[in-house]
């Protein structure tokens, strides 16, 4: 492998963080809501989890591996991390998913039906409307998961380091480097999202949703839970 510049003597000024997606679960097959509620990988997403491990073992070196502290992120975060020299996994809780309040444990379809005040909210174009039940607002995930990367991007200028997260907080990752541009669709599990973090609060983007370690029928389609359904 060539060096990288991240293992040269250059000066960066610059942190970059490869934010990576968990890996399925079976709740993601089944459409249900999961927010903060802890649901592991399935056997899919376990697969996921090593195909994008092996693909970041063989690019510029990782000095650290963050995750939240949910199951599905933390155990695609194992798996990196063993994969890419053996790294202990630095959990944060702020880089869990939004919580979804009365929204979690329910199919998606159902939700309108069974909870219709939560519904209401969690699909209002709103971003400052908690959902019942002691969810979020839109407003408050991205203020907690953008300032627990930018803490991450200041502890590590010059290095690069992966994040594992989940896909509401990739969406309000994207929306902070690139606020102008059209909201995203949807993240894929074990997606691969380049930011670049500069001094002076300034974050790019280099590389977004790329799952090209996976082949056509390693992931789900639909991106449940990587879309407006957070997961």
């Amino acid at each position: 492998m060539e060096e990288s510049r991240f293992d040269s003597e250059e000066d960066l000024d610059y942190a970059e963080i490869v934010v990576v997606r968990h890996g399925e679960t079976s709740w993601n097959a089944e459409r249900k809501i999961q927010g903060h509620l802890d649901v592991e990988l399935n056997d899919a997403g376990r697969q996921q989890a090593e195909r994008v491990a092996e693909r970041l073992s063989k690019e510029p070196k990782v000095s650290h591996v963050y995750s939240s502290d949910l199951k599905r992120a933390f155990e695609t975060a194992q798996i990196i991390a063993a994969k890419c020299g053996k790294l202990e996994v630095l959990t944060d809780c702020d880089l869990r998913e939004r919580h979804l309040g009365d929204m979690q444990g329910l199919v998606y379809q159902e939700a309108s039906k069974i909870r219709p005040e939560a519904y209401k909210a969690f699909s209002s174009n709103r971003t400052d409307v908690d959902i019942p039940g002691g969810g979020e607002s839109l407003d408050k995930l991205y203020d907690r998961c953008t300032s627990a990367l930018q803490r991450i991007g200041d502890k590590h200028k010059g290095e690069r380091v992966v994040v594992v997260t989940h896909g509401g907080v990739i969406r309000s990752l994207h929306e902070r480097a690139r606020p102008s541009a059209r909201k995203v669709e949807k993240i894929l599990n074990t997606s691969v999202n380049v930011f670049r973090l500069f001094d002076g609060d300034k974050w790019t983007i280099q590389v977004w949703g790329d799952v090209s370690h996976l082949d056509q029928n390693g992931f789900l389609q639909s991106g449940f839970g990587g879309d407006r359904t957070s997961g």
